[in-house]
């Protein structure tokens, strides 16, 4: 026969194993309103990837009003123009190469002469952070009607390298283009859209932001960084009726990624551009406001780690920091096959 003291031992262990009813109730209770909000995040995750269609380009203005897109001569930025174009906006260009820029303008009005499509240009190097070309962007929006701005110029790494390793002058262009001159533009255009009482504002946001990316770390850094800025000023500019969003993307086709094939995860730039102007605001499944990720193969990957290790979790960044590794690997040998062909 069991002892009284092992006996008593039992009770309490079958006291933790069988709670109260009520407790019991309780705890089924959370567990299914857990259950139920992944449910309804998933629902929504697929609902908006296959479904709805987001804010139309015309609540923000009416054809012939403006919208500025820096960036704009290469990669999404190119399509960005192309597609506004298409849809009746006007154009600000802004990017570094004044002739890419006159290509694109001379294309797209040809291309749209139909609509009257006016387009104003002005190359600036953003990693020069010239008070100048600021003042020439504020004198071209003088008297504007500007209803869009598209925050898309960027710079990321020549590939992926430790961060005690990076170049100082690429560590600052990187953080003085992504950032610096983001918020510069920013504050340009933001007063007139403030003074129409509507408008939109995109930026341009990367998962390198969205998780930490060891060898990417100062890139990864300064996304993460327009992360925060876009959610705080979607904030302070709702009472003007100004939708702010950063949209996230994983790999596309351009000349950053560096990759020229399109797959089931790697979108061309025009389909990735033509899913984020049409499905603006559809982010409600993702853990961070006022961000969306247009592409529904991106769009699985972000709710999938959300949801089950964590954007955060040892285990993704141990995975991005192995991708990326490996990633710098290959970079290197092709940069020693080409050295060894000269």
């Amino acid at each position: 026969m069991d002892s009284p003291i092992v006996q008593k031992a039992l009770d309490h262990v079958r006291q933790i194993l069988s709670p109260p009813e009520k407790i019991q109730w309780a705890l089924a209770g959370v567990g299914a309103l857990y259950i139920g909000t992944k449910l309804l995040s998933y629902l929504s995750l697929i609902l908006s990837s296959v479904v709805f269609v987001g804010h139309p380009l015309r609540k923000y203005g009416r054809v012939g009003t403006w919208a500025v897109v820096t960036g704009a001569s290469d990669g999404l930025g190119k399509e960005y123009a192309t597609q506004l174009a298409a849809k009746g906006f006007n154009l600000i260009l802004v990017s570094r190469t004044q002739s890419k820029l006159d290509t694109l303008a001379v294309e797209l009005k040809q291309k749209y002469s139909a609509k009257g499509l006016q387009i104003k240009t002005l190359a600036m190097d953003f990693a020069k952070n010239d008070n100048g070309d600021y003042e020439r962007l504020r004198e071209m929006l003088g008297g504007l009607e500007v209803a869009i701005l598209i925050n898309n110029v960027g710079q990321s790494h020549n590939m992926p390298v430790p961060f005690i390793q990076t170049p100082r002058e690429e560590l600052e262009n990187i953080i003085t283009v992504n950032c610096i001159g983001t918020l510069k533009v920013t504050q340009l255009v933001a007063p007139i859209l403030k003074a129409r009482k509507h408008g939109l504002i995109l930026t341009m946001g990367s998962f390198g932001g969205w998780t930490p990316t060891p060898y990417l770390a100062t890139y990864s850094g300064s996304k993460a960084f327009l992360q925060q800025w876009s959610n705080a000023l979607a904030s302070e500019l709702a009472d003007d009726h100004i939708d702010v969003y950063l949209v996230l993307s994983h790999l596309v086709t351009t000349s950053m990624s560096k990759i020229r094939r399109p797959s089931l995860l790697i979108p061309s730039a025009r389909n990735f551009v033509k899913a984020a102007l049409g499905k603006i605001g559809l982010g409600g499944y993702q853990t961070a406001p006022n961000t969306y990720t247009p592409w529904w193969s991106h769009s699985i990957m972000l709710w999938l780690i959300e949801n089950v290790p964590g954007v955060n979790s040892p285990v993704v960044i141990w995975i991005n920091k192995k991708m990326h590794i490996d990633i710098r690997a290959r970079a290197l040998r092709k940069r020693d096959r080409e050295a060894k062909k000269q």
